[in-house]
């Protein structure tokens, strides 16, 4: 199969064959139909993140299952699925608690000594697989804890961008912050993460979504997407306006993009027991803090990895949510293109411009 592979940290993907394994007991084999393209991925292509090279990254993806092996019990042969990183075991104290986000899903991978699940083709030797998944190729083989089936009549190149961005950003709305109709909400960050936050904010009731981003374009896709109002992130009076506009601050300020002073703005925009979410990738080292005054006034901050899903209930809501015209998946792609054009889409996306490249596959 066809794949690009992330050779070293800092070079571009090369476009190589790379052959795949039979799946195993609990694997699925995934003819890749859309992947979208994650600035999570390039926190990795860069070398802001650490990873075994040489691999395949790409987690934001659709498609066809081809196979299966014994004891799947979740997708069959010909289901439509979307993938999601958050692989879970099911049986540790975060799966059995309800926090199947932040599975380590050790148990969801081929363990040492066991044949790999990508080699390449041309000498055999392994192409290591990241987050679960490596979608940036034409199959997937992956745990069937890592994909859920979904409505057939689902366009799969839309149903890509929910794998990540959507889940991250609705999650954040519906289970770690568990917005409710009034509450006002900030977003800072207005990429494709950002804008499904703002989605998913206004399917929630919020009363006032304030978008903040640097970039006059994606200002005004927030609009399109749900946003009251907007803001230049970068005005050094952004947090002031914030708290102007909602008479004391909002009661929850998601960060999106993962920049030191986009966090900043989150805590600043606060209102007395307000909470801050980090949905970005930081720099590894950087650290977001509250105040002492921010503590006396009630203000909370937390994480939420891939915003905190339950991907098996989830996704396929949030499928429904699209096809009965709720979620605007339409306006979060901002184009389509093939494997080949992998690297120009990460270029485009360093420039901040728009908001989804999503890779789409012949079928």
């Amino acid at each position: 199969m066809k794949a690009a592979i992330l050779e070293a940290a800092g070079q571009p993907l090369v476009i190589d064959q790379l052959t795949v394994s039979k799946p195993g007991p609990h694997e699925v084999l995934i003819r890749t139909a859309a992947c979208g393209l994650c600035h999570s991925d390039l926190h990795f292509i860069e070398g802001a993140y650490p990873h075994p090279m040489p691999c395949v990254a790409g987690h934001e993806a659709a498609g066809i299952v081809e196979e299966v092996g014994s004891e799947v019990r979740t997708v069959k042969k010909g289901d439509a699925v979307v993938t999601c990183l958050s692989a879970f075991c099911g049986h540790c104290e975060f799966c059995v608690t309800g926090r199947m986000s932040l599975c380590l899903g050790g148990d969801t991978r081929r363990r040492p000594g066991e044949a790999p699940r990508l080699t390449r083709s041309s000498d055999g030797s392994v192409v290591n697989q990241m987050l679960n998944l490596s979608a940036f190729a034409e199959m997937m083989l992956i745990h069937e804890h890592a994909c859920v089936a979904i409505n057939p009549d689902m366009p799969l190149d839309r149903a890509a961008v929910i794998g990540c961005a959507v889940t991250t950003g609705a999650g954040t709305i519906f289970n770690a912050c568990k917005v409710t109709p009034g509450e006002t909400v900030a977003v800072i960050g207005c990429g494709g993460v950002g804008l499904a936050t703002i989605n998913a904010a206004k399917i929630a009731g919020a009363g006032r979504i304030i978008a903040a981003d640097p970039m006059p374009e994606k200002r005004e896709l927030a609009i399109k997407l749900g946003a009251t109002d907007v803001i230049d992130a970068l005005d050094p009076d952004a947090a002031k306006q914030i708290q102007e506009m909602t008479k004391g601050g909002v009661h929850h300020a998601i960060e999106a993009v993962g920049r030191p002073a986009s966090g900043d703005l989150a805590v600043a925009s606060l209102r007395r027991g307000g909470t801050a979410t980090i949905l970005g990738m930081m720099p590894l080292a950087h650290k977001v803090g509250l105040s002492a005054v921010d503590l006396l006034s009630g203000k909370k901050l937390q994480g939420a990895i891939m915003g905190g899903n339950h991907f098996p209930v989830d996704l396929p809501r949030l499928v429904d949510f699209y096809m009965r015209g709720l979620l605007d998946l339409d306006s979060i792609i901002a184009e389509r293109i093939p494997l080949e054009g992998i690297n120009e889409g990460f270029e485009k996306m360093k420039g901040g411009h728009a908001a989804r490249s999503v890779i789409v596959f012949d079928q």
